[in-house]
């Protein structure tokens, strides 16, 4: 039994999107509990956030300890979980270097200044970076107008400059666009917002190669396909290839705000006076960071987020063959649904509307739906979300 539908006053909260008439207030691993008492399978997790899921008792058991010993000394100081996330990150990747940051768009931020302090050093001042249509860098000034959503580069106009869009997976397109004031190609291994929209092998090698040959530095922005959710620890594995710059973010702290930016030894050349944060690489979040990474590398977990990537995929692909679909697309556990007609919407609010129990899934544009579970997911909650999808689309249809 659901208990009567409370009223929400939430006035003194700022307006900044449309949000439905409840609270939420419990959650355990797939799935929220709001303030009436109704659960949701949430494959959403905060938008990819959520690595392990609600309530992960690895990383509770890590905040609870390091809050009882210290929070914050202050970034003018080394601290111990600072210095075991940084270690634990380089060891498992092919950077040497760690920044810890709150976001994802201050990791960016972080990495476009670092490629423009490199640009001042090593190549005359060069500035411009490269970006791609449909990408998304974060919510700053300089990582919006890096972005390449539509209006995005102006809708805070004047912005900042020294951005330039190419199209994914098209070389053409970036070499068409390189100049001598060009220090950076970045970009995400899939483009989350866009639509879920992977980099191919072909375009990310023969990016890399280009990059170097021109000693122009290639930034992997990994903050929502990082961190195992393709189903290697980081997305550029998938690739055979080295970046120079990686950004982290989201499932780095599994629901905490950290981020990350690594670099090489070669490429990291701030100085004191570049780069700070009062929070920065505090020892609560980095804490959380390492059982979270620990939990990632642990014998066999990533090869199951391939798995349950795969079991998610051909779920999907049932559906989009019963309904008439468009397919669908991703890697690991990073995917869409493509609808073939404008009814994301009207999806989303009908799974979080149904009763008695509701389902939370994402529309990034009107002709797909977005899918970001817990790595951690059990088989038979991927059947069950497909279902309960399956009973939509017949309402719809």
């Amino acid at each position: 039994m659901h208990k009567p539908a409370q009223t929400i006053d939430a006035h003194s909260v700022m307006f900044i999107t449309q949000r439905p008439e409840l609270v939420m207030v419990e959650g355990k691993g797939s799935w929220l509990t709001d303030n009436n008492g109704k659960r949701y399978l949430d494959f959403l997790q905060g938008w990819a956030v959520n690595c392990l899921g609600h309530g992960n008792p690895g990383m509770i058991e890590a905040l609870n300890t390091q809050a009882k010993k210290l929070i914050n000394p202050s970034p003018a100081f080394y601290n111990e979980p600072m210095i075991g996330l940084s270690n634990l990150l380089t060891a498992n990747s092919c950077f040497n270097k760690v920044f810890f940051a709150n976001s994802g768009a201050e990791a960016n931020e972080g990495a476009i200044k670092l490629a423009r302090k490199w640009g001042q050093l090593n190549k005359s001042g060069a500035f411009e970076i490269i970006t791609f249509d449909h990408s998304f860098h974060g919510r700053t000034l300089a990582t919006m107008s890096a972005s390449g959503k539509p209006g995005w580069d102006t809708m805070f106009a004047p912005q900042v400059p020294g951005f330039f869009k190419a199209d994914l997976n098209d070389l053409d397109s970036v070499k068409k666009l390189v100049t001598k004031n060009t220090v950076a190609v970045m970009l995400e291994p899939v483009q989350g917002e866009g639509g879920v929209i992977p980099v191919t092998a072909e375009f990310m090698q023969s990016l890399r190669k280009f990059t170097k040959e021109n000693n122009i530095l290639l930034i992997v922005d990994e903050v929502q396909a990082g961190c195992g959710r393709t189903g290697t620890l980081f997305a550029y594995q998938h690739y055979g290839i080295e970046p120079d710059i990686m950004t982290l973010g989201k499932g780095i702290g599994g629901g905490v705000p950290l981020a990350a930016l690594l670099a090489t030894d070669a490429i990291a050349c701030f100085v004191p006076g570049d780069q700070g944060g009062t929070y920065n690489g505090n020892p609560l979040m980095t804490a959380v960071g390492i059982s979270v990474i620990e939990q990632l590398l642990a014998p066999g977990f990533l090869d199951s987020v391939k798995k349950k990537g795969e079991l998610l995929s051909s779920e999907l692909l049932s559906l989009s063959e019963e309904f008439h679909l468009g397919g669908e697309r991703g890697q690991g556990l990073l995917r869409a649904l493509i609808l073939g007609k404008d009814i994301g919407g009207k999806l989303v609010d009908l799974a979080r509307d149904r009763a008695p129990e509701g389902l939370l899934i994402n529309s990034p544009r009107p002709n797909l739906l977005r899918f970001m579970p817990a790595l951690n997911v059990a088989d038979d909650e991927i059947r069950q979300m497909c279902n309960i999808l399956r009973e939509l689309l017949k309402q719809v249809a």
